[in-house]
């Protein structure tokens, strides 16, 4: 048995050898990733898609005139842009003239004007294009807002100047701006490709405007937005010509029309694949060379099996700070999860330190608001966030006054609750919502119980560690709080936390009350809009927790609206204000933020990744052992 065995394992590393070999010679990065591919690659911020769906399409849409570098800071880009100038106006608005080089072209050959760093432009204020879409630029671009409410028939700050040249113009409540060079960071677009061959851009000088179909510029983007295939039109490093929804696979090639990134950097590798990595099985799976690339391991598991590989050769590896964390995300406009105790009393119920202790092995810790290890702002006030936010340490006792003193005091009949039964709260009409739990008694009084649905994506180690500790932990069934977890895939699981009913109507219906979740920041921390209670804006994929709090909305736009992107120290402050803010609502339970470790192949030369450096950015500069 033991000679069979031997017999086995040699064979298969033989295999994987082969396999490493192979994708040596052809120059092929295979990409395993646990978070499964939906095939949603419009560009951001149209609509909201996953990370690994992001991460697609920033391979293959780049060319943005400001970017970001190394280190995470905005800068030109000198291969896009010849020339951009500023000039701050009279009345407060500030223009800036774009001047880009000629010679420009999409994977396809098409050239590439001022016209295509437009047109997207027009489109985030269209009053049509924008319904259920995250297309918000008529809240900066002056002119934008009375173009969306139909008062104008163009966009005033948006100027086609000449083929190669426009300008934008911000509205002066969006200047000063701390991250003020991203007003700049737009990118071309194929107006042919996602809007038809009918649609054109003009500005007959009082400003720009689309002329198209409407109807059948809808339906074009939604053809564009789900395609992948040869003649998907892009200009990336990459191009995206197949995906295969069944086998959650997605196959980029070199745009051999790419000029470069911000630094004329070109890529060598010729071809990534991304698939699906199962997390029970991964190290299997990249032994036998289904993949061999497996990016931001997490798990403390799989980072010490990672490390494991690399030790036995044919690996090499790099680690960093992660800019995120992973969380629980609550929805707080309906069911139990909308009354803050409850947040908080799950917060409690959730021994956090062990949690991250157990997931991440050493390689993360626990963070308590929304904020990574990995980000420079933590950094820099790492003893305040210690000292002055909750921590909301594990304590039973203290959950259950929270539920008590915020009325969680009845059985299902509305006697008094006694232990071993659900805790129920009486709840107004507006309260208790469609929530499908609800009692309504003989008189008319609507109780709440304290049941919890819970999405949670399947395969998931967080998953199962949370279903352990508490969904089924005996201190939540104690308390009288009822978790239910409901297993389904990652693509399922954000089409009912969008709210999405261009997917199914049922996921426009509120479902669930917690999922949970992970989120990566891009350098410019931005989150103004993020908890914005404006309906339209909601209705367009912002404050997906649905928290309302005017105080949080406050907050989130002082921090960076009206602040110079010198003026570290005002940044500072308010952003500390937020983070403690946001810390006493919990709209999320973080549970852990991590150190990342990326494995690759050792013939994967020059590969360096950071916090803020992504593989999508890091790839360009990795080259083919010799």
């Amino acid at each position: 048995m033991k000679k069979l065995l031997a017999l086995l394992l040699a064979a298969m590393m033989l295999m994987s050898a082969a396999a490493f070999a192979e994708n040596a010679e052809k120059g092929t990065i295979i990409y395993g990733s646990t978070t499964e591919l939906g095939g949603d690659f419009a560009p951001g911020p149209w609509w909201t898609n996953g990370s690994t769906d992001k991460m697609v399409r920033d391979l293959t849409n780049d060319y943005g005139v400001a970017v970001t570098n190394q280190g995470g800071e905005y800068v030109l880009n000198p291969t896009i842009a010849e020339s951009v100038e500023s000039v701050l106006n009279n009345d407060g608005t500030k223009t800036f003239t774009v001047k880009i080089n000629e010679g420009l072209v999409y994977n396809n050959g098409e050239e590439i004007k001022a016209a295509d760093f437009v047109w997207p432009m027009v489109l985030s204020c269209h009053p049509q294009l924008t319904e259920g879409t995250k297309l918000s630029g008529f809240l900066t671009y002056e002119g934008g807002e009375e173009y969306h409410d139909g008062k104008a028939e163009f966009v005033s700050g948006l100027h086609l100047i000449d083929d190669y040249t426009y300008s934008v113009t911000i509205r002066k409540d969006k200047i000063p701006f701390y991250y003020e060079l991203s007003y700049v960071a737009d990118k071309p677009f194929s107006m042919k490709y996602w809007l038809g061959e009918t649609a054109e851009l003009h500005d007959d000088g009082e400003g720009a405007y689309l002329k198209l179909d409407l109807e059948k510029a809808k339906a074009r983007l939604e053809e564009a937005r789900f395609y992948a295939g040869p003649d998907r039109v892009s200009a990336g490093p990459y191009s995206l010509v197949e995906f295969d929804k069944a086998a959650l696979q997605a196959t980029l090639v070199k745009n051999e029309n790419y000029a470069g990134n911000f630094e004329g950097q070109k890529p060598e590798i010729e071809k990534i694949v991304v698939v699906k990595a199962e997390t029970a099985t991964w190290a299997d799976q990249i032994k036998t060379g289904a993949f061999n690339f497996y990016d931001t391991i997490v798990d403390g598991d799989q980072v010490n099996a990672a490390l494991d590989l690399v030790s036995a050769g044919g690996f090499d590896y790099v680690q960093f700070d992660r800019a995120g964390y992973g969380m629980l995300n609550f929805q707080c406009d309906f069911g139990p999860t909308q009354f803050e105790s409850v947040r908080h009393a799950v917060a409690k119920l959730l021994d956090r330190n062990e949690f991250a202790n157990t997931f991440c092995m050493g390689w993360g810790g626990v963070v308590n608001g929304p904020y990574g290890t990995g980000l420079w702002q933590y950094q820099e006030v790492e003893e305040w966030l210690d000292e002055n936010l909750d921590a909301y340490a594990y304590d039973p006792e203290a959950a259950e006054q929270l539920l008590i003193e915020d009325g969680w005091i009845y059985n299902a009949d509305g006697s008094d609750w006694t232990e071993g039964n659900i805790r129920h709260k009486k709840v107004t009409p507006e309260e208790a919502g469609t929530y499908v739990h609800n009692v309504t008694l003989a008189d008319g009084t609507i109780l709440m119980p304290l049941i919890i649905e819970w999405s949670s994506s399947d395969g998931n180690t967080v998953s199962e560690l949370l279903n352990v500790m508490l969904a089924q932990g005996e201190q939540t069934k104690a308390v009288g709080m009822q978790i239910n977890q409901n297993v389904m895939t990652f693509t399922e699981l954000l089409n009912y936390y969008y709210r999405d009913a261009s997917q199914g109507d049922k996921y426009a219906v509120p479902t669930y009350g917690m999922f949970n979740l992970a989120v990566g920041f891009v350098p410019a921390y931005d989150q103004s809009y993020q908890w914005t209670t404006d309906p339209e804006l909601v209705a367009q994929g912002y404050n997906l927790p649905r928290l309302y709090d005017d105080v949080l909305d406050w907050l989130s736009m002082k921090m960076v609206y009206g602040v110079d992107s010198d003026d570290t120290v005002t940044y500072l402050t308010f952003w500390k204000q937020y983070i403690s803010r946001w810390n006493e609502l919990l709209p999320e339970l973080p549970l852990y933020s991590n150190v990342y470790v990326t494995l690759y192949p050792d013939w994967l030369e020059g590969y360096e990744q950071d916090s803020f450096w992504n593989f999508e950015q890091a790839i360009l500069y990795a080259t083919v052992a010799e």
